[in-house]
């Protein structure tokens, strides 16, 4: 008060414009004629706030506002003040804003104000339309209470975020990476590319911290060599941003819907995300892309099951006194029976395809290998048996009777 009568003697005395006594007092030049006008109308009172003592007719009760902190307390204690936002409008039937129950969060001493952001790195742009990037990464976490650490594989479009797969799993591996693909090939299609890192079930690296091998390629780099997709590495955490602050975002979510649903198992777990909470993440999270193309390919289910799988090289014992120096038998097996591929001499080739951790998966597999076969098949007919000898432990052994035994099915070529 002090300060405002000086500078309107100031201004009086004609020392001071009507602008600078506004600077001087921080106000706009409008605002201290008003000043001026009511202080010679009224005197200091005048100047005194005209709403004080009046409570706003748009005010939230207080016992509304003592329900809302009570069910943060113990219920959702913990949660970012967007996801308990949207819990409240959802499930308890609040209407407010998001900044007023953060605005009361903040009061109650519940939840910390977030620190000022510093400088970041540029983010890559988004892929013009969906299918032509994908990511598939996983995070290790503690996904569920009570649980011991688990992997969260997740398969995500570059250009639109949306997640196409997601499954806790053990340990990461080529078996889940393989998971993975064939769920989102099967109801999506063949992408132009997939990002990943530089695990080692993606990629050989000679030496770490080298770019990666790509003349020697893992069971990942040669399914998808033989789909034509790319296969780009990652060489920094920050070059994943996109997947990085997507896991970043199911780490503070989805555990929590589990902890909430009160799922404590594997299988639970993996029902809960595919039917419950990928299609709302997908709602709320997913952007439409640039360019309403789609560069998805379709695919035949039975040929992804037959490439997207375990391929492992078997060298089958000669014989000393076959026929044929050797057997040579080339085997793909898969969860409903064994097929071939071309024979090589000296060595077989067994197909195994990737576990599956659900019913779902189960009948996803079962139904893309018992699909309409392109070729017909024709057995190979029985193969000579050749004599039996002794190894060097005097037992007898015989190659193509111990084929037999492991396999138990008939071999099969195409005509």
């Amino acid at each position: 008060m002090q300060k405002f009568r000086d500078v309107l003697s100031r201004w009086n005395g004609g020392d001071l414009s009507m602008m600078e006594a506004g600077e001087l007092l921080g106000m706009s030049e409008r605002q201290f004629r008003r000043y001026r006008d009511r202080y010679e109308e009224a005197g200091e009172a005048g100047l005194l706030d005209r709403r004080l003592g009046k409570l706003s007719t748009r005010r939230v009760p207080a016992e509304a506002i003592e329900e809302m902190l009570e069910l943060y307390r113990h219920r959702y204690l913990g949660w970012n003040v967007k996801h308990f936002h949207e819990h409240l409008l959802r499930d308890h039937h609040f209407s407010w804003g998001y900044t007023s129950i953060k605005t009361q969060l903040h009061a109650a001493g519940l939840v910390e104000r977030a620190k000022r952001r510093g400088a970041h790195r540029r983010k890559r742009e988004r892929k013009p339309c969906e299918g032509m990037m994908l990511h598939q990464d996983g995070s290790r976490h503690r996904w569920l209470a009570g649980e011991p650490m688990l992997d969260l594989i997740v398969t995500m479009d570059d250009a639109t975020s949306t997640i196409y797969s997601a499954f806790l799993i053990e340990e990461e591996g080529t078996a889940s990476s393989f998971q993975g693909l064939l769920e989102t090939f099967v109801a999506k299609g063949l992408p132009s590319s997939l990002y990943t890192d530089r695990g080692s079930h993606y990629f050989v690296t000679l030496k770490a911290g080298e770019a990666v091998d790509k003349s020697r390629l893992t069971q990942v780099g040669r399914a998808l060599r033989q789909l034509g997709i790319e296969h780009i590495p990652a060489y920094s955490p920050e070059a994943r941003g996109r997947s990085e602050r997507m896991f970043s975002t199911l780490q503070d979510r989805l555990r929590r819907e589990l902890a909430l649903a009160g799922i404590a198992d594997i299988e639970a777990a993996n029902r809960f995300i595919a039917q419950t909470y990928l299609p709302a993440h997908n709602a709320r999270f997913a952007r439409p892309p640039a360019i309403e193309d789609s560069a998805f390919v379709v695919a035949d289910p039975r040929q992804l099951a037959q490439i997207l799988c375990i391929e492992e090289e078997r060298v089958v014992a000669a014989t000393t006194r076959s026929p044929s120096r050797g057997c040579d038998y080339s085997c793909r097996t898969a969860r409903s029976g064994i097929t071939s591929s071309k024979p090589r001499s000296g060595s077989g080739s067994t197909r195994m395809a990737p576990s599956q951790s659900s019913t779902g998966r189960d009948a996803l597999l079962d139904t893309a290998l018992t699909a309409p076969q392109s070729k017909k098949l024709a057995p190979l007919g029985k193969p000579r048996e050749p004599l039996r000898r002794k190894n060097r432990s005097g037992q007898m052994i015989s190659g193509a009777s111990r084929l037999r035994e492991v396999y138990q099915g008939p071999l099969l070529r195409p005509l």
